[in-house]
């Protein structure tokens, strides 16, 4: 949310005819009206300049693809603790970056490096966090001060995240039983069980010393994982596009700056519990509620075009938009769910990296698109709505994972016993 609030185009004024040749001459004649800052403020990026602030949004997404390349697989070889204690402790690093005394160069590189660590992390409290950063924006209208404060407390979670266990499934699947064995003892401990008498069974799906490790190729290699590989980038993608192009254009609407971006947040409160009820439902599962939501996100874009743009909230665009991003943002908190179900353990990060890529091209895109409103108002909705409606049918296509078992190697997805465990689980749930 930080590109929203710094690159913030307040109301100006230019006393002169035309519009100065040059940035230092421009600088003597505009005269912003609000009294917070931003790089648009600092840099006067408006008018020919005004793209720059859109081509920071899409650099914020190339800084996440970047990381999705870099960390997805990563995880897989080295284990999921020390790549996600990498990618905090980057993110903490290049994070603080901008905030000081640097030139311009360096605020681009810092953003840039800053994404490109938070490519490896989640944050489960996302929208929540937009509506706080809404008020740290209405409370520190000095945009470089305002990144220090919401950066710094990424020091505080990077020492947390020392005392967090590696994955015992990643662990599992590796071949280390006796390590994943700890890490489930100390588990049990820590939810106030008492110590257990656990014994592994050796992975069917363990590396023999003259194997290697799967890869990124057989997300191609093996038909199955091709074709949902396929389905599920475009979701991503089109999860990615419509999200992020309905949260960067809380910034574009009528009214106050700062309500809008805390509105564009806390509209997604609900979506987490909506979503956690109906994917553990036998009768709408993963599948169907992907669907559903997603479709009513397009809906409520496409709607959009039916309503007058002068109207008030609750009769104009805004709530339609608005209800649309809570639908995306449930589908999109389902889709971390649902990929993860469709991949084995031995390849899951990896086609988890694949599909946020196919996503952060999304959100590169998505910055651009409010510019067609100078076409017409509803277009950038329309453009959303198909997306969105095209994404939620073609989910479809999918197989549901609710009460299926998950693999845990490539070989488990063509078994007879996986197969056979499948239809009888599936059976049970009908």
């Amino acid at each position: 949310m930080l590109i929203v609030l710094v690159g913030a185009v307040p109301r100006y004024h230019i006393d002169q005819e035309g519009i100065p040749a040059s940035r230092a001459e421009l600088a003597k004649h505009i005269r912003f009206a609000s009294n917070f800052t931003s790089i648009v403020t600092e840099w006067y990026l408006i008018d020919q300049e005004a793209y720059k602030v859109s081509l920071a949004s899409s650099l914020f997404f190339a800084g996440l693809l970047i990381g999705n390349i870099t960390f997805g697989p990563l995880s897989d070889k080295l284990g999921r603790k020390p790549v996600y204690i990498s990618g905090l402790f980057f993110d903490v690093i290049f994070g603080l970056l901008p905030a000081g005394p640097a030139s311009r160069w360096m605020d681009k590189l810092g953003h840039f490096l800053l994404l490109v660590a938070l490519g490896s992390l989640t944050n489960v409290t996302f929208a929540v966090g937009i509506a706080v950063f809404a008020l740290l924006g209405y409370c520190i209208r000095e945009w470089r001060y305002l990144a220090l404060v919401s950066n710094t407390p990424g020091v505080f979670f990077l020492l947390l995240s020392f005392m967090l266990p590696e994955s015992p499934r990643w662990l599992y699947s590796q071949g280390k039983t006796a390590e994943a064995e700890d890490v489930l003892q100390y588990i049990a401990l820590c939810n106030g069980k008492e110590r257990l008498n656990l014994k592994l069974k050796p992975s069917a799906g363990t590396l023999r010393k003259d194997e290697l490790a799967p890869g990124i190729l057989n997300l191609v290699k093996q038909p199955v994982l091709r074709w949902r590989t396929i389905l599920l980038m475009y979701i991503w993608y089109v999860c990615s596009f419509v999200y992020y192009g309905l949260t960067l254009n809380a910034g574009e609407l009528r009214g106050n700056l700062y309500l809008n971006v805390a509105l564009s947040g806390l509209v997604e409160v609900p979506a987490f519990p909506l979503c956690m009820f109906f994917i553990e439902k036998s009768w709408s599962g993963r599948r169907k509620t992907m669907t559903c939501f997603l479709t009513f996100a397009g809906l409520a874009c496409v709607f959009t075009m039916f309503l007058p743009t002068n109207a008030g909230l609750l009769l104009g665009p805004t709530l339609l938009a608005l209800c649309g991003k809570m639908m995306v943002s449930a589908a999109f908190n389902i889709l971390y769910i649902y990929t993860s179900e469709l991949y084995p353990t031995v390849l899951r990060n990896a086609g988890l990296g694949v599909c946020s890529m196919s996503c952060r091209f999304g959100g590169i895109l998505a910055p651009f698109v409010p510019s067609m409103k100078s076409l017409s108002p509803s277009i950038p909705f329309v453009v959303f709505g198909i997306t969105g409606l095209s994404a939620g049918f073609l989910t479809l296509l999918l197989p549901e994972t609710l009460n299926n078992p998950i693999a845990e190697s490539i070989d488990d997805l063509q078994s007879p016993r996986y197969q056979v465990l499948k239809n009888e689980e599936t059976e049970q749930s009908s």
